[in-house]
């Protein structure tokens, strides 16, 4: 009996968390990897600049890696792609502003051997053994898809990010009579995106947030308008210039994502204005406040937005004032709520009108809220269902929703990274386990940065360093220099009780040394014993526990 083959489903990123979604489909000798994103770092990993996907078991089934598919445009789905291709000279497929946008990640990187493939609404892709369709969707950003993946064994369908919009801008209505289509002819096995599973009802179309921008620059008349929003979100970036154009207000832009997204969005068509209405960041002072409207980054309170920077008087080419009125077009995402209002409350303390989402409706999500999830499922019909895109938490409210309208629980399964799980057109279950998690990407180094390094910066982050220089002198065995005491983040030394306990510290150092054997011991015992007494000395004293580093110089 010929034994029936399966269709693997391996998690690398994106499910238990938001943010780099990977996921790699494989039937026999062949594999399509859907998007390549990365994550943020969080506070417990000072210094990194990004999180990427762990791709061992790609670089492990190499050959078998056919080609990458993109949903869309955002970092958590694009922006590993420069360290995939770097590795894998696949083909990457996905919509005009997307592979703009990666274009642009890939020159960045010095990545120069890349074939991106422009697809769009319906466009049908043969990839071996699988077959894919792309399906436009609402999403906040424009040129948004979900995939449909015929396999031998039936169809997968990937909502990606997505919401249904019936009022979108530019009048682009999310596909629903193909994804009708495609679940009356069957489906297998759906992967849908779970981040506003918690919230009831509808998300409010984008034509709301013209209208309620539209009435604030109205009311604002003669005050100078500087509004931040989600740079890779073109069409709301397009509604904004239109209505600055409206108000005869000219435009310059302030942050480098924003500068970029723009030139990118108008070079593949989907941004358009006049370059007259553009005016360099340099030359705003020649225009009254009433005709300048400022567009910029830092809806999250990043630390180096122009913001952020405008908030604390850190950024001289904007200066706040109370002629100013202060549009913050986004919402923060969950752990960034106290960096967005501590930039709010100094733009307050400028003097500046600070506009919000908790006061106006200048910001919609760009997920679908649980009626949109409904909808999705019961156009589809899927036999098997796997939600994704969400913390845990999303992702069991998810699995519960599609269990309300009727799927048995044995026909969903919420994954892990580093989950691979096995499909056949009769079962679903996880089978196996890959190396999975992150990679962390400081500066050029990509994965240099492990537990043992974010372990000594947090130390050095929380407790400081102690520094402990000292000269020995191996043929007497005795110190000939030092000890030397430098306190780098662990106690200010121009006091006067601190350089008491410095002069402590020295004697522990000394009496440590007493009980070795210096001519005998190697110079790593004679560390350890210095680093045990100064901690023991420091844990007794004063409760602290800085990191301790013996340097010693031989003689």
């Amino acid at each position: 009996m010929k034994k029936t083959k399966n269709l693997k489903v391996v998690f690398l990123g994106g499910v238990g968390e938001i943010g780099k979604n990977m996921t790699a489909f494989e039937y026999g000798d062949e594999i399509v990897i859907v998007d390549a994103g990365l994550a943020f770092p969080t506070a417990d990993m000072p210094g990194v600049d990004l999180v990427i996907p762990d791709m061992t078991y790609l670089r492990q089934n190499k050959d078998k890696v056919k080609a990458l598919i993109l949903t869309h445009g955002h970092e958590d789905h694009i922006g590993a792609v420069p360290y995939l291709l770097e590795e894998f000279k696949i083909p990457v497929y996905g919509t005009k502003l997307t592979l703009g946008m990666v274009e642009h990640k890939l020159i960045e990187r010095h990545v120069t051997d890349y074939e991106l493939i422009t697809v769009s609404n319906r466009t049908v892709v043969k990839l071996g053994k699988f077959t894919v369709e792309f399906i436009h969707v609402s999403h906040s950003v424009a040129g948004s898809v979900a995939v449909s993946i015929t396999t031998p064994i039936g169809v997968v369908f990937v909502t990606g990010d997505f919401k249904v919009d019936y009022t979108p801008l530019g009048g682009e209505i999310m596909d629903l009579t193909r994804i009708a289509e495609i679940g009356k002819r069957g489906v297998l096995l759906l992967l849908s995106e779970s981040t506003n599973v918690e919230r009831e009802g509808y998300t409010m179309s984008e034509s709301v947030v013209a209208a309620s921008l539209d009435r604030i620059f109205l009311e604002a008349k003669d005050r100078r308008i500087i509004l931040a929003t989600f740079a890779s979100n073109i069409d709301r970036l397009q509604q904004i210039i239109d209505i600055a154009v409206r108000y005869k207000r000219k435009v310059a832009i302030s942050g480098r994502s924003m500068l970029n997204n723009i030139e990118i969005a108008k070079k593949v068509g989907a941004i358009n204005y006049n370059e007259k209405i553009m005016v360099d960041i340099d030359k705003i002072g020649s225009i009254p406040d009433k005709n300048l409207l400022i567009l910029s980054t830092g809806t999250q309170g990043e630390p180096m937005s122009a913001l952020t920077r405008m908030s604390t008087g850190g950024f001289n080419k904007v200066k706040i004032g109370e002629n100013d009125t202060i549009i913050i077009s986004g919402s923060p995402i969950p752990g960034n709520e106290k960096d967005v209002y501590s930039v709010i409350n100094n733009l307050y303390r400028l003097g500046a009108q600070v506009i919000y989402d908790k006061i106006a409706a200048i910001h919609v999500s760009g997920h679908a809220c649980r009626e949109e999830l409904k909808l999705i499922h019961t156009l589809l019909k899927p036999k098997f269902f796997i939600p994704v895109h969400g913390e845990y938490r999303h992702l069991k409210q998810h699995a519960d929703l599609a269990h309300m309208l009727g799927m048995s629980y044995e026909n969903i399964v919420i994954p892990d990274i580093g989950n691979v799980i096995a499909v056949t057109n009769k079962k679903i279950a996880k089978a196996a386990e890959v190396k999975g998690g992150g990679i962390l990407v400081d500066g050029l180094g990509v994965g240099d940065v492990g537990n043992v390094v974010l372990k000594d910066r947090l130390e050095l982050s929380e407790e400081g360093i102690l520094l402990i220089v000292l000269g020995l002198d191996r043929t007497t065995g005795v110190i000939s220099s030092g000890p030397e005491i430098i306190s780098r983040g662990f106690i200010y030394t121009g006091n006067e009780n601190s350089y008491e306990l410095m002069e402590e510290l020295r004697s522990v150092v000394r009496s440590s040394l007493k009980k070795v054997e210096l001519k005998d011991y190697s110079l790593n015992q004679v560390k350890v014993s210095i680093v045990k007494a100064v901690r023991g000395y420091l844990g007794r004293k004063i409760k602290r526990r800085p990191m301790i580093l013996p340097i010693i110089y031989e003689d």
